[in-house]
């Protein structure tokens, strides 16, 4: 069994999802896991919902704490969004 690390487990590629940060090999982003645990759902009960490794959803959340900035700018720019969609 090969070691895994924290770094391989989160990807940014300008190709997907914009070049926001995912979980490697799944295409869900770290904004994605935030909104999720924001909502009050566990690591666990994230990571069975979305068929997601417990140790992505781990290394998603330890992304976000590692940058919260980043993130929180993410996520307000896409609920500005939806709110222009919306209001379409």
């Amino acid at each position: 069994m090969v070691a895994q690390s924290l770094e391989s487990m989160i990807i940014i590629n300008p190709k997907l999802r914009g070049g926001r940060p995912i979980i490697a090999g799944t295409g869900v982003t770290v904004r994605t896991i935030v909104g999720h645990y924001k909502l009050g759902l566990s690591p666990e009960e994230i990571a069975d919902d979305m068929g997601l490794s417990l140790a992505g959803v781990y290394a998603a959340l330890a992304y976000y704490h590692l940058n919260v900035a980043q993130i929180e700018v993410d996520i307000a720019q896409n609920a500005e969004t939806a709110v222009r969609r919306d209001l379409s």
